[in-house]
């Protein structure tokens, strides 16, 4: 008999040669039941292997989620020139509310020292960042920890943020198009980050060039408009042109030896 390791290996192999795609077959392949194949993929979302949709029909691509700790150290100068410019947006007083992933991360790192500012976030990297800044009250949104990217998800953290607002609101994402928003591997996330986007009178989107017009996985999150794209100068001429169209505001930001210091 097909221990669960196993089998999770299997699945795994038959997600990136095959794009195996639904609960049945899996269910089928290894005769197993249904709820069996839910938990071998949900433990394999966690580890950042497999991407979920919804109803139980799960979409196994060929782009594994990095962790974060992998995604901190990708695109670094770009990401540094994005946060300088989030934080010199942040004013003192303002209540913001910090979204979990890498770049994100460098905004909080980029806030230390800060006086007279409240932080909520889902993310354990902004939570390590300022947890010894005492000019900065800071709050965590609770709930299931999702491993691989180190954030706070679930019905806990979507009711808090029910009963909360915020001046601004700063969202990462795995990628992001102009039509579709942003793309996540895990649609307890990209729910999670709808919700953020209602809760601010301004909203950001932190997302470094190479990530624009990309669709690594299935999971989106539509945001309303007004919303504002941070991204570094060297992004494409044509996707830029593609957010504005869609009236998404655009700030191309410099990579120098200012904006990464």
């Amino acid at each position: 008999m097909t221990t669960a390791k196993t089998r999770r290996e299997e699945i795994y192999h038959l997600a990136v040669t095959t794009g195996l795609a639904s609960v049945e077959e899996l269910s089928r392949h290894f005769q197993v039941t249904a709820s069996t194949i839910r938990r071998d993929l949900a433990q394999l979302n966690e580890q950042g292997k497999l991407a979920r949709t919804y109803g139980g029909a799960v979409a196994l691509g060929a782009h594994p989620e990095p962790s974060l700790r992998q995604r901190t150290g990708q695109a670094f100068e770009q990401k540094q020139a994005i946060a300088a410019w989030a934080a010199s947006e942040v004013k003192g007083g303002e209540n913001i509310l910090l979204d979990g992933g890498s770049t994100v991360g460098a905004l909080a790192h980029a806030l230390r020292g800060r006086e007279n500012l409240s932080v909520t976030t889902p993310g354990i990297n902004t939570l390590q960042e300022l947890a010894d800044s005492p000019g900065i009250q800071v709050d965590c949104l609770g709930g299931r920890l999702r491993g691989v990217s180190q954030t706070f998800v679930g019905p806990l953290a979507e009711a808090a943020l029910e009963r909360m607002s915020f001046d601004r609101v700063f969202l990462g994402a795995d990628a992001v198009t102009a039509d579709d928003g942003l793309c996540e591997a895990d649609h307890s996330q990209t729910r999670l980050k709808e919700l953020m986007a209602r809760r601010g009178d301004a909203v950001y989107v932190l997302a470094d060039s190479s990530k624009l017009g990309k669709r690594p996985f299935h999971a989106w999150a539509k945001i309303p408009l007004p919303w504002t794209l941070v991204t570094d100068a060297d992004a494409d001429p044509g996707q830029v042109a593609l957010f504005r169209n869609a009236g998404v505001q655009v700030e191309l930001v410099p990579i120098d030896s200012k904006a990464t210091a």
